[in-house]
């Protein structure tokens, strides 16, 4: 039986992109289950549907017979255990460390760019990224270390992603990419590089293709606009 991935809408769900790439990208056989956002209120469809699966409320879930993993990262490292004849992190051991480390900070950092520059595949929003850049200091503070930190990274790289091929990483910086594209932030060269090359990767030109595709509109992830 194959495993079963329960992800929110394309457009928004950047936590529930990550797992999703690496289980494309690699072709590991899964169904894949969508639970549409309405809200995040407790008498939600949305909370109704996820609450039977994971207690914690919140996707992606991933179930698999009967082990159910509920965050992102704990589901790639599963993955990259079961499958460990694949090269979900870097065979190299230093190369291996530094991957988790840079895994991690995204995991539980980059707090104001989250805030401010939602996820939202389908906008074209260049004015609200400047107004943002302007009002809100601290999200260009973190986008200058973001971007020189994975330029110091990319300039070792043997390859066009952060450690050579494909990985769990890259997987993780993906949304990010596309936030930065949403509102045309200006960034370096290297990382301009790296935002197209991420863009180009199969698996997530498909995540966006079926984003487009959805032509739903959630007012709670759309602080910026009243409409499409």
């Amino acid at each position: 039986m194959k495993p079963i991935l329960y992800i929110g809408n394309k457009n928004y769900s950047s936590w529930s992109m990550r797992p999703w790439l690496i289980l494309k990208h690699f072709d590991i056989e899964f169904d894949e289950q969508l639970v549409r956002f309405d809200n995040f209120t407790n008498d939600s469809i949305f909370k109704h549907t996820i609450l039977a699966i994971n207690p914690y409320g919140t996707v992606p879930v991933l179930v698999d017979n009967d082990i159910t993993i509920t965050d992102s990262l704990a589901i790639c490292e599963y993955l990259a255990e079961k499958h460990n004849d694949l090269t979900l992190w870097p065979k190299n051991t230093k190369q291996r460390a530094i991957a988790r480390n840079i895994v991690a900070k995204m995991h539980n950092g980059y707090s104001q760019i989250r805030t401010h520059l939602l996820m939202n595949i389908e906008a074209s929003l260049p004015e609200v990224g400047q107004i943002i850049l302007r009002d809100h200091l601290n999200v260009k503070s973190e986008i200058e270390f973001f971007d020189q930190h994975i330029s110091s990274i990319l300039m070792q790289s043997n390859g066009q992603y952060l450690f050579g091929d494909f990985t769990i990483a890259d997987a993780f910086y993906a949304p990010m990419c596309l936030r930065l594209k949403t509102y045309q932030i200006a960034t370096s060269d290297i990382l301009n590089n790296y935002i197209n090359t991420i863009c180009q990767t199969k698996a997530v030109a498909k995540w966006i293709s079926d984003a487009l595709a959805e032509k739903d509109f959630i007012p709670f992830d759309e602080p910026y606009r009243f409409a499409r």
